[in-house]
């Protein structure tokens, strides 16, 4: 009994001092590391000020907000706002049409990137790989505002290139931004030429960190470029794939504002009224906050079970997840 009481006693002096050399030495290991972490920094406070303190403001979801009340003096209703969304026939509308549009990006836009990468992967003229690549890139950096315009201007039916051409042929003018069918295949394809360029960097990158003796070993065995491709690019940059893709369904219901808005006209609001444009014609040019916060924290409600499910899924397969 006497020393099963001294073990005990020595194990409790132990434990602090395991417990002091396993801090010294993530000390140590940050003190290491410490300009990595002076870097990351900045970045910690951005998404601290813009992005976890305004989470305070979604409280107002559950209150008849005024400003002259404020947030915390504002009257307290509970889930007035919610049952008043999921009631009205506007919110089904526009939750289907932000699906749809999602679901037409993630079939058409998403597989772009990671084609475009494969392919830029095997130009071996560097001069005009980066100049690909440069031209690629430039329209992430163009304004929706400036593509938009340019987009209208092409597809213009009296004066676009594109209906100049038809009717060069013969064939009537297409009224592209007044038809809803038309006007889906023109979100889609300015998504992809304004997206899929700066995209193929993070996959590129995946690409040039697969080991080259690999491909090596293949030309040895008489592979061709569509098994080394298949065979060894794809499955080496699975993993990288899996990443985006549940980066990508967890923003199935953020559909980007500026490109709806610029391209969308009311004969295609049938199909163009999305949740973003309807927050901002109901909740800023109707001054209907509470309203359009319940509509914003559902939102974002769906987009934490999109990506949280999309992650599982991703790890039962095999491929490492977020967490």
């Amino acid at each position: 009994m006497f020393l099963k009481q001294t073990t005990v006693e020595e194990s409790r002096k132990v434990l602090p001092k395991a417990k002091e050399k396993r801090a010294r030495k993530t000390l140590g290991r940050m003190y290491k590391d410490r300009y990595l972490y002076l870097m990351m920094f900045p970045v910690l406070v951005f998404f601290f000020i813009f992005k976890y303190i305004p989470m305070y403001g979604t409280i107002i979801a559950f209150k008849d907000f005024r400003f002259v009340d404020g947030i915390m003096g504002s009257e307290f209703v509970g889930l007035k706002h919610f049952i008043r969304l999921f009631s009205s026939e506007d919110f089904y509308r526009i939750f289907a049409n932000t699906l749809l549009l999602n679901v037409y990006n993630v079939i058409f836009s998403f597989p772009v990137p990671i084609i475009l990468a494969i392919l830029l992967n095997e130009v071996r003229n560097r001069w005009f790989k980066k100049s690909i690549q440069s031209i690629l890139y430039i329209p992430h950096f163009i304004s929706w505002v400036v593509l938009g315009g340019i987009i209208i201007n092409i597809l213009s039916p009296s004066s676009g290139v594109i209906n100049q051409i038809l009717k060069a042929c013969g064939a009537e003018p297409i009224y592209f931004m007044r038809s809803s069918f038309w006007w889906i295949v023109v979100f889609v394809c300015s998504t992809i030429w304004q997206t899929a360029g700066w995209g193929t960097i993070v996959y590129l990158a995946a690409i040039t960190s697969i080991d080259a003796e690999q491909y090596d070993a293949a030309v040895i065995d008489g592979a061709n470029k569509w098994q080394q491709i298949t065979k060894i690019t794809l499955p080496s940059i699975r993993g990288t794939i899996a990443i985006m893709l549940i980066l990508r369904m967890g923003q199935m219901l953020d559909v980007g504002f500026e490109q709806i808005y610029m391209l969308q006209n009311d004969a295609v609001l049938n199909v163009s009224d999305v949740i973003s444009t309807y927050e901002y014609r109901v909740g800023l040019e109707g001054m209907q906050y509470s309203y359009t916060a319940a509509l914003g924290l559902f939102k974002g409600l769906i987009g934490l079970i999109l990506i949280t499910s999309t992650n599982y899924i991703v790890r039962r397969l095999g491929e490492n997840g977020l967490w």
